[in-house]
């Protein structure tokens, strides 16, 4: 028995999967979101996986494809060929979410609630808040991935300030003074909450006036002869460049502005970061496998045309500055060829598994369900399931070790990402941002 069940089954809160289960690799049929950010057509890669997994029948090429879900939860439960749900096929709830999410265009600048706020939500406003799970979550890029993550570190949001008097003017003269005059951490805390509060409750007449102006002069100096680039950062140019980008997806938006204030970042392939609860954050563009709490729980108020919770967003921030680590994984000590992304939760974990042309490499699930997707390349599960990209699976809690092989003729290597409880929790590759090792909080386990 792992670490993690151990511990979950002394808090009364583990689930025992295996006498509801049966051992066999399960063709899995996930549901897709058509989200309005969503990549297109077949170029988003949740239709091309969609349409594999048996998901839907035909692409539609003018219909955005957001996200693919596989799991439990209620607005998107995965299906098996016989007909049953993966809840019922489990015995229960997984206690992850695992997504693939391809996004056109920015999302919202949101946070997801701690277990606190998720319960106050969902007894306020079931409505808009239709469970009481927290949902930190961890993104994996599958292709050059932009996100805005984080609160900027208060020195840059002052050079900000000081730079364009248009965001300046967005913001009262308590907060600009909270900014410029803050010296410890929690005086840089409270002075990123005055500047937050004050920019996200703007007069909106006031806050898109500004916003025309700022795209004004942005557009011009683009249009200009540009700087020197040592006179100016590279970090401030990237901010501009993302501001005209936003303002063209969501127009009248202040939330345009947000590079000001949060962490502006582009991954590579194979990165990832993890985001804990009541932190800033919005994706901006590009493909990720995403892993989750089991929620859908999502406070927003900027860069959408969906409900806004501002006060609440406001309120439930921990503003803590810098963005979150970036982790590549960590070999598996017994299969290097398997690296594991984990994080500081026991939700959740994700693995990727890498077989090239003439190998074979054997996968255990531990005695935990687990979910396989299929990323890239063709190849055999257990020499009699061929596998091709996008196809999806279920191993129960009870299944045996299965083997992945790429016959030598293949050019390419098979990738496969699986999901699964996390069985390393004392052992994670990534931390919520400015935490150490030795820094992090004794989890509370309930689920």
């Amino acid at each position: 028995m792992s670490e993690v069940t151990e511990q979950l089954r002394r808090n009364g809160s583990f689930t025992d999967f295996t006498c509801h289960t049966e051992g066999s690799v399960l063709p899995l049929k996930p549901t897709v979101q058509d989200y309005a950010w969503g990549i297109r057509g077949m170029d988003s890669r949740v239709a091309r996986y969609a349409l594999a997994s048996g998901a839907i029948k035909e692409v539609d090429p003018d219909a955005p494809y957001a996200e693919l879900w596989f799991g439990t939860h209620e607005k998107g439960p995965s299906m098996l060929q016989d007909g049953r749900t993966l809840e019922q096929a489990v015995g229960g709830q997984l206690p992850f979410l695992f997504k693939i999410i391809s996004a056109g265009k920015a999302l919202s600048i949101q946070a997801h609630p701690d277990k606190d706020n998720a319960r106050r939500l969902n007894s306020e406003n079931p409505q808009a808040y239709g469970d009481a799970n927290h949902k930190p979550e961890m993104a994996i890029a599958l292709t050059p991935f932009e996100a805005m993550c984080g609160f900027r570190r208060i020195e840059e949001i002052a050079i900000f300030i000081k730079k364009h008097k248009e965001f300046a003017a967005c913001i009262s003269l308590e907060a600009k003074l909270a900014i410029f005059m803050a010296e410890t951490e929690e005086e840089k805390k409270d002075a990123l909450q005055k500047m937050f509060r004050s920019f996200m409750t703007c007069d909106p007449e006031v806050s898109r006036a500004q916003l025309t102006l700022l795209l004004q002069r942005l557009q011009n100096e683009q249009n200009s002869i540009h700087p020197h680039p040592h006179d100016e950062p590279a970090w401030e140019r990237k901010s501009a460049r993302a501001i005209l980008r936003l303002s063209q997806q969501f127009p009248d938006d202040a939330g345009a502005m947000s590079p000001f204030f949060l962490n502006y970042l582009l991954i590579a392939p194979g990165e990832s970061f993890f985001m804990a609860a009541n932190e800033p954050h919005a994706y901006v563009a590009g493909e990720i496998i995403e892993c989750m709490a089991c929620s859908d729980n999502v406070v927003r108020a900027g860069l959408t045309p969906k409900f806004k919770d501002v006060n609440n967003l406001i309120n439930m921030l921990t503003y803590t500055q810098g963005g979150p680590s970036i982790d590549a994984g960590a070999p598996l000590e017994r299969e290097p060829r398997i690296l594991r992304y984990t994080p500081p939760v026991p939700e959740f974990e994700v693995l990727i598994l890498r077989c090239g042309p003439g190998e074979k490499v054997y996968f255990d699930n531990e005695d935990e369900p687990t979910i396989l997707v299929i990323l890239q390349g063709t190849g055999m599960i257990d020499n009699d399931m061929v596998c091709h990209p996008g196809r999806s699976y279920f191993l129960p809690s009870d299944a045996a070790p299965i083997l992945f092989s790429v016959p030598s003729c293949k050019r390419g290597s098979l990738k496969v990402s699986i999901a699964r409880r996390n069985l390393h929790l004392s052992l994670p590759t990534t931390f919520s941002k400015g935490k150490k090792l030795r820094e992090l909080p004794e989890y509370d386990y309930e689920m």
